[in-house]
């Protein structure tokens, strides 16, 4: 086993699209996955899922139907299940997703945007 620590940064570059999550570590069933994010996402759920943002460098808005949650860099907030909510990043904003394996980031409302789940970095 190799014993590294992972240098988030490092990976962040070789990320090349945004609003496309690369895993960089597993803990039991859930992955961590960095993403770039700018512009604005669908909105969207997980009916099976929590999903946790924390925001690395940059700001960004998650948009709720009954409000919405701003967030800075060393900042996190947890959707819980089944809660609809649109990330939007006025400028390009590096977030650590968790989450469980094999969830698609476009949850139940798939299109254009969504990503290949599962892809390491």
């Amino acid at each position: 086993m190799d014993h590294q620590a992972i240098n988030l940064a490092e990976k962040l570059t070789r990320i090349p699209d945004t609003w496309s999550p690369r895993v960089v570590a597993e803990l039991n069933d859930y992955q961590f996955k960095l993403v770039r994010l700018e512009g604005e996402f669908v909105w969207h759920s997980h009916a099976d899922t929590d999903e946790a943002f924390l925001v690395i460098a940059g700001e960004m808005r998650i948009a709720l139907r009954d409000g919405h949650v701003d967030l800075k860099a060393g900042e996190l907030f947890v959707v819980p299940k089944g809660v609809e909510h649109k990330p939007v990043a006025e400028r390009e904003c590096q977030v650590l997703l968790v989450e469980p394996r094999g969830v698609v980031n476009t949850g139940d409302a798939g299109g254009a945007m969504t990503a290949e789940p599962d892809l390491w970095v």
